[in-house]
C-alpha cells in the first residue's frame, strides 16, 4: 500500500460514505485497467506512473461504452472479495444453485477476475493459477468430470472466440468468463459473465452464472434464464448496491470530465451530494498517480465506522495490472481525503 492518504485524520464516516470511496476505487481501477499498449506510447509513460490528468485527458466517457461496464465488473469482484453483503448473499445464492451438491450451505464467497482481454498482461494467467490453487477446479456443468485450472484450457480461453474449437463442446464459451466464483474454500469453482445491461447478456457452453443490474423488465433476486441458460443474479437499483455504483460512478466521471476538460453529460447525470464531495476532492489532485489515489481511497474506505454492520476488507491491486517497470517518480500534492459526515 502507498503511504498517500486521503484522510488527514481517523474520523469514522457512515458506511454509504465509506462504500462509495471502496467502489469509486474499483472505477478508477477499471479506468486503468482499459488503457491500450498504444495509450501509454502516446503518454510515454508505464501504466503504474499515470497520472489521473493524463487518464481524464484519454478517457471518453461518453463514447466509450465499455468503460461503464468495465468499471460494473471490476466493482463487482471487488465488492465479492471484500465481502459486500448488498452483492455476496444474492451470488451465494445463485452459486449454491449451480451445484447445490458443492456450493449449498457454504458460509462465503470468492470471486476470481478473469476477462481474456487481461491476458495481454504479463504474468496475469500465472496469477489466476496461483490464487485459484494447485487442487482448483472448474465446474462447467452438473455432470462430467471438472478441469484443472492447472491445465491448458485456460490458455486456450485467453485467446477468446478463435480458441472455440481447441476449448471443446463442455466449456466452448469460456473464453466469456468475467470472474471464477467459489465459496469460502476456494477450490471448486463456476463461471460467471457480468454484464451492466442485461440486453447484452450471452449464454453459452460452461458458463453457469450471470451477473446484472435490475432495470424496468428484470426485476431484482436470482432465477434460472432458460434463454441463456445461466442462473441470474439481478442486482436491485436503485436502492442496494446499484445505486452505490452509479453513485460512484458518476462521482469519478465528473472528476474526469473536470480534469480532463471534456464536456460535461447533462445535468441529471450527477452524483449525490456525498459523491459531489468525492468527485471534488479527485478534482484537487490532477497531478497525483491513479494507483496512489486508488491506495488513498483504499485507505479512506478502512475507516473504523460506528455502528456499522458490514465493512469491506481491503481490496488490493492484483500485480498484473500494476507490472510495467518504474519510471522516475512524478513530484505531485499528497492527495488527502475529508470525511464524508
Amino acid at each position: 500500500m502507498s503511504d498517500v492518504t486521503f484522510l488527514k485524520q481517523r474520523e469514522p464516516v457512515d458506511e454509504y460514505g465509506r462504500a462509495l470511496y471502496a467502489v469509486s476505487r474499483s472505477i478508477l481501477r477499471a479506468m486503468l485497467d482499459q488503457l491500450s499498449t498504444q495509450d501509454l506510447t502516446d503518454l510515454n509513460v508505464d501504466r503504474v506512473d499515470v497520472t489521473m490528468r493524463q487518464l481524464s485527458h484519454y478517457a471518453r466517457l461518453e463514447r466509450d461504452k465499455g468503460m461503464r461496464g468495465d468499471g460494473f465488473e471490476w466493482a463487482v469482484h471487488e465488492a465479492i472479495a471484500g465481502g459486500e453483503p448488498t452483492v455476496t448473499e444474492l451470488v451465494s445464492d445463485a452459486l449454491s444453485r449451480t451445484s447445490p451438491k458443492v456450493f449449498r450451505g457454504s458460509s462465503g464467497t470468492s470471486s476470481l477476475l478473469f476477462g481474456y482481454e487481461r491476458a495481454k498482461y504479463l504474468g496475469f494467467l500465472e496469477a489466476v493459477v496461483e490464487n485459484a490453487g494447485e487442487e482448483a477446479v472448474l465446474l462447467p456443468d452438473s455432470q462430467g468430470r471438472p478441469y484443472r485450472f492447472a491445465s491448458d484450457w485456460l490458455k486456450h480461453a485467453a485467446k477468446g472466440a478463435n480458441a472455440e474449437d481447441a476449448l471443446g463442446q463442455r466449456i466452448k464459451k469460456i473464453w466469456k468468463t468475467d470472474i471464477f466464483l467459489s465459496d469460502e474454500n476456494a477450490r471448486r469453482y463456476a463461471a460467471a459473465t457480468i454484464k451492466s445491461n442485461h440486453t447484452q447478456l450471452e449464454g453459452g457452453p460452461g458458463l453457469r452464472v450471470a451477473i446484472v443490474p435490475a432495470a424496468t423488465n428484470l426485476r431484482p433476486g436470482v432465477r434460472f434464464d432458460r434463454s441463456h441458460g445461466l442462473w441470474l443474479t439481478v442486482l436491485p437499483d436503485p436502492d442496494g448496491f446499484m445505486g452505490l455504483f452509479n453513485d460512484s460512478y458518476w462521482s469519478v466521471a465528473s472528476a474526469v470530465y473536470t480534469i480532463g476538460k471534456q464536456a460535461r453529460p447533462p445535468y441529471y447525470l450527477k452524483p449525490s451530494v456525498k459523491g459531489q464531495r468525492v468527485a471534488e476532492q479527485l478534482e484537487k489532485y490532477p497531478t497525483a498517480k491513479v494507483i496512489d489515489i486508488e491506495n488513498a481511497l483504499d485507505e479512506a474506505a478502512q475507516q473504523q465506522l460506528l455502528e456499522v454492520k458490514h465493512q469491506l476488507v481491503s481490496v488490493e491491486a492484483p500485480e498484473w495490472l500494476h507490472i510495467n517497470e518504474m519510471r522516475t517518480p512524478v513530484i505531485a500534492p499528497r492527495p488527502q481525503f475529508e470525511p464524508l459526515d
